[in-house]
């Protein structure tokens, strides 16, 4: 179940992440832990946001650099940044981000869809926007992000 599309109503909890001057969330049912840096191994004829795979506890892990996939250039990591493991589509993925801030409760009412002005892949990426007073947090879509495997 997406966090924009709640039937209950009820608050999800989503895990505020930090990439260059923007906020975006992830919702936490999603997420299986935060592990710091580690550098990857890089896959030959990978696509450029996918920065390579690590092994975590004897599993392979590819590593997607978030801002690339974003369209944003290319993170060049340092031991600040985090990886962010998350299960979507039935694949464990990490996702390469400057850092994690925050875990917060967010409430369907607290939410807005992306702007009809954002292109059909920035709208195909954020699943919905939450304004705050200094910012806003952008609710990724991992479906989106995280690309399909073929079986």
């Amino acid at each position: 179940m997406q966090l924009a599309e709640r039937a209950n109503g009820s608050s999800a909890e989503v895990l505020a992440i930090k990439l260059r001057d923007q906020t975006f969330g992830i919702d936490v049912m999603s997420v299986r832990e935060i592990r710091g840096w580690t550098s990857p191994t890089p896959l030959p004829h990978a696509p450029n946001f996918v920065s390579g795979i690590i092994n975590l506890r004897g599993v392979v892990l590819p590593i997607i650099d978030l801002a690339a996939r974003l369209g944003f250039p290319s993170t060049e990591p340092t031991l600040r940044h985090a990886i962010v493991v998350v299960e979507v589509l039935d694949q464990v993925v990490g996702i390469l981000v400057d850092g994690v801030s925050d875990i917060l409760s967010i409430s369907p009412s607290d939410t807005q869809a992306t702007p009809e002005v954002a292109s059909a892949s920035s709208k195909a990426f954020i699943r919905a926007v939450v304004p705050s007073d200094s910012s806003m947090i952008e609710l990724l879509a991992l479906d989106a992000v995280v690309p399909a495997h073929s079986s």
